[in-house]
């Protein structure tokens, strides 16, 4: 921890309201008001808020997000925000923490290997060729809703990826209860007051019924899968395969069950809402756009699709992508708690305190993000990245607890991005005004619509 001064000053506190705090003025907008947070604390490098009735310390700049979740990470437990995800996710990795969590991300980490996800990215290029296929039969007279044009390809790679197979009319069901268990954890997000879990409130009924269905299918394929022994290359037979080099053991059924439930929330909501998000800033930068489908064209000549090998040659879809990530992070905020005290510089941080890191301050910060509001994919040029604060940049956090499937999304991004603008040119949809909606992740508050024109 940072120990560079010996004198001690309170945190800054953002005025609020009797009992309620600050609480009014985040849900009216928390984006705005983080970055109204920024605009008046950033010199004090952090500022305390009472939101929901706790008392939280936002950390507004790149050094303090560092020591919060990587140089001090085993001080700083997970929020009581999580306790909203953890039941419905489980004790996953995105949920567990401490010993349990370490050695779930031993299992899971080789799964994720360089080489495994090159034979992943073979199913995510095809499945985006598919989805291609699809979309270029439509009238092209008519705008299409990419919001869930994006979630239909990502539910069918992280189906295949995960379970090695399309499910048929089971991918139906365990998609519907998902976004139900999603619907319920949102509303839980916005709304203060929560009921317990036995009272018959519509929420809690239908969240009910939503992880039975989960649970009656996911149990049911890892017992399937037991039983015969099959061997495929998706991640639940790299899981299932899985033991500790330390101990020998290897996962039960319940901690599997979370680890797909997990993957599969994460794999296709988030990595669809960005890719609408990429989108929406592409048509309207047709000049990027252009660009983009320039070096597509130089990788790939005359071929009709990418290889594994060609989703790593295209820095400038790369750049375009991280740009994206940058300005509409699916992750805008974390929580985290702090188990003991801890310093930064003349601030102190006490135990048992909550802790707030938000990748979209961060990454709207013009310290280091110079006119942040404005879409350049040159930000990400590897002749500048250098020149910034690593924890400046935070899509897919940071330190220990960085998102396993990081790498897995990107590529996914790619493959749909290659072989959408390979085939399509992208038309903005005149007057059409698009908000955003921060709730578990940052999502577009109504849906993304764009013309598509097949390229001659």
């Amino acid at each position: 921890m940072s120990t560079t001064s010996s004198s001690k000053r309170p945190i800054p506190v953002h005025p609020g309201l009797p009992l309620v705090g600050n609480t009014l003025e985040y849900l009216r907008d928390p984006l705005a008001f983080m970055r109204r947070l920024l605009r008046t604390y950033g010199h004090e490098r952090m500022v305390r808020i009472a939101i929901g009735g706790r008392k939280t310390t936002l950390m507004l700049k790149p050094e303090e997000a560092k020591q919060v979740i990587q140089e001090n990470n085993r001080n700083y437990g997970r929020g009581k925000s999580f306790a909203i995800l953890r039941e419905f996710l489980g004790n996953g990795l995105l949920t567990s923490e401490g010993d349990f969590w370490r050695r779930q991300r031993r299992l899971a980490q080789p799964a994720f290997h360089r080489q495994k996800l090159a034979i992943l990215a073979d199913i995510m290029i095809e499945e985006a060729l598919a989805w291609s296929n699809r979309l270029s039969q439509l009238d092209q007279a008519k705008p299409v809703n990419m919001s869930a044009a994006a979630v239909d390809v990502t539910l069918r790679i992280v189906t295949r990826t995960l379970f090695g197979s399309h499910l048929g009319s089971e991918l139906d069901n365990l998609s519907h209860a998902l976004a139900h268990l999603n619907h319920v954890a949102n509303n839980a997000v916005i709304n203060p007051i929560r009921f317990p879990k036995w009272v018959p409130t519509p929420d809690n009924r239908a969240f009910t019924r939503a992880m039975a269905k989960v649970d009656d299918l996911i149990y049911g394929i890892i017992r399937l899968r037991r039983q015969t022994g099959e061997s495929r290359d998706d991640l639940l037979d790299m899981l299932l395969r899985a033991t500790d080099e330390e101990t020998g053991e290897s996962m039960s059924d319940n901690q599997l069950r979370d680890e797909m439930v997990t993957l599969f929330t994460a794999g296709h909501e988030t990595t669809a809402t960005s890719m609408a998000w990429t989108l929406h800033l592409l048509v309207q930068h047709p000049d990027v756009m252009g660009r983009a489908k320039e070096e597509i064209k130089s990788v790939l000549g005359h071929r009709e699709f990418p290889s594994a090998t060609d989703l790593r040659a295209m820095p400038y879809i790369s750049q375009i992508i991280n740009e994206s990530l940058r300005l509409y992070p699916p992750a805008w905020v974390m929580s985290r708690l702090s188990l003991g005290p801890d310093r930064f510089d003349d601030h102190e941080i006490e135990a048992n305190s909550g802790v707030l890191i938000s990748p979209y301050v961060l990454h709207h910060d013009p310290e280091n993000w110079p006119d942040p509001e404005q879409f350049d994919p040159e930000r990400f040029n590897p002749a500048t990245t250098s020149e910034r604060h690593p924890y400046s940049f935070l899509p897919f956090g940071g330190g220990p607890r960085l998102c396993i499937g990081n790498q897995f999304a990107l590529l996914e991004m790619h493959a749909m991005l290659i072989v959408l603008l390979h085939r399509f040119t992208l038309v903005q949809v005149p007057n059409l005004r698009i908000t955003t909606q921060p709730l578990i992740t940052l999502r577009p508050k109504n849906a993304i619509r764009i013309y598509l024109q097949k390229d001659n």
